[in-house]
């Protein structure tokens, strides 16, 4: 989960841009106001880089924090995307 001011801003589709370099299957959607969801499948390393680069955000957002919540890869996604 992502906080701050990061809806409205383009935020879902520069994740989706940098989870898909890093080539990270997934999804990324606003949960509410000030609040987007991320979910990042691919290998450990790389998901940590695409954590960091979150917390970091777009050139126009602005991320409060970044909780994070480690689960078992399901394998489910084929490839990452935003969902509405």
């Amino acid at each position: 989960m992502i906080f701050g001011d990061v809806t409205g801003v383009g935020y879902r589709y520069w994740a989706r841009t940098n989870a898909q370099a890093l080539g990270l299957a997934g999804y990324v959607r606003n949960a509410k106001s000030r609040l987007v969801e991320a979910v990042f499948e691919g290998e450990e390393e790389k998901v940590k880089e695409m954590i960091r680069q979150c917390t970091e955000g777009s050139e126009v957002a602005w991320v409060e924090k970044v909780d994070v919540k480690w689960e078992e890869a399901t394998g489910e996604f084929l490839n990452f995307e935003v969902r509405y």
